[in-house]
């Protein structure tokens, strides 16, 4: 039984990459799940000068120690404006300074989703490109594309799609 961290690259209230990790934490009943809330998380804007001036605050040492207790994460990335979420490059920026390897040996099912057909993936392509630089291994992906159509409370309604979330999380689970 693996320890899996899940969270959403979101601080939304209503995130609907929320959703869909929760959703499939749910799948994940052989495995001690942890789903991390990252609305209540208040980040200031990472720099240098606050850094050298105040360091590091505990809420972001107990989000490292949450990564570091996993032995994998679910991650489900938010899209704006064609990139990763101000706020989850922010959580990037503040994790790399506080431990720059800090998801060294964590293989991640990554995951995103939009209200609209492109299902995030232009986020999902960027931090495909930039986990692995902290060491991450990304075991699978997946983009479920117009949520609110795709995802009701009995699952994915459309068969394709349900069978490649499926497919995903048991390419994760196959590595982890």
């Amino acid at each position: 039984m693996s320890k899996i961290l899940a969270f959403a690259g979101s601080n939304s209230s209503s995130s609907i990459n929320y959703k869909l990790v929760n959703f499939t934490a749910g799948l994940l009943s052989d495995h001690n799940v942890t789903l991390l809330d990252m609305a209540a998380v208040n980040l200031p804007l990472y720099s240098e000068d606050l850094e050298k001036n105040e360091g590091f605050s505990a809420e972001l040492k107990e989000i490292k120690e949450a990564i570091s207790n996993a032995d994998a994460l679910v991650l489900s990335v938010n899209e704006h404006n064609s990139g990763l979420s101000s706020f989850f490059k922010n959580l990037l920026d503040w994790l790399s300074r506080y431990d720059r390897n800090f998801l060294e040996n964590k293989k991640v099912l990554l995951l995103s989703t939009s209200p609209g057909k492109r299902a995030a993936i232009s986020a999902k392509e960027q931090a495909s490109g930039m986990l692995p630089r902290f060491g991450a291994e990304i075991a699978a992906t997946f983009s479920l594309p117009s949520f609110y159509d795709n995802l009701k409370e009995d699952g994915i309604i459309d068969p394709d799609l349900n069978k490649s979330h499926k497919e995903a999380i048991d390419q994760f689970l196959a590595k982890i």
